[in-house]
């Protein structure tokens, strides 16, 4: 099990796969920094994550946000309009952490209610009734 930290790059996005199945794309940038001959150097990575638990979450999931994510690191592959071969790796997201408050992180749904800082939206869930969840 992967843990990353970072922001959202973009508001994240639900498709629909396999007749009804959905999942919710987004991307986080990591940044790190090190030092090299005395200068910092910053580095940004950027990381592809799907969340298939339960799409509503995507409307928590809005740029800028700042997550801690948990879950396995997959890859896709697939042949471009070109003829090129292509792949990627991504994050197959089990659990989302919100990192700080919603004033801090524009973390509020659409109906305006604010969800609750540091909540864990994660797979033990799964067995639950999904009815009873907030996303």
């Amino acid at each position: 099990m992967e843990q990353l930290t970072g922001r959202l790059t973009a508001d994240a996005k639900v498709s629909t796969v396999k007749g009804d199945k959905k999942v919710v794309n987004f991307n986080i940038a990591i940044n790190d920094s090190y030092r090299s001959n005395g200068d910092t150097v910053r580095v940004t990575t950027y990381v592809d994550c799907a969340y298939w638990i339960n799409a509503a979450i995507a409307e928590y999931l809005k740029k800028g946000l700042l997550v801690e994510l948990f879950g396995r690191i997959g890859s896709r592959a697939w042949i471009n309009k070109d003829g090129e071969a292509q792949s990627t790796v991504t994050l197959n997201v089990s659990n989302v952490k919100f990192l700080g408050g919603a004033s801090a992180t524009g973390l509020e749904r659409q109906d305006g209610k604010s969800a609750k800082s540091e909540t864990v939206y994660n797979d033990e869930k799964k067995g639950a009734d999904n009815d009873d969840l907030p996303f």
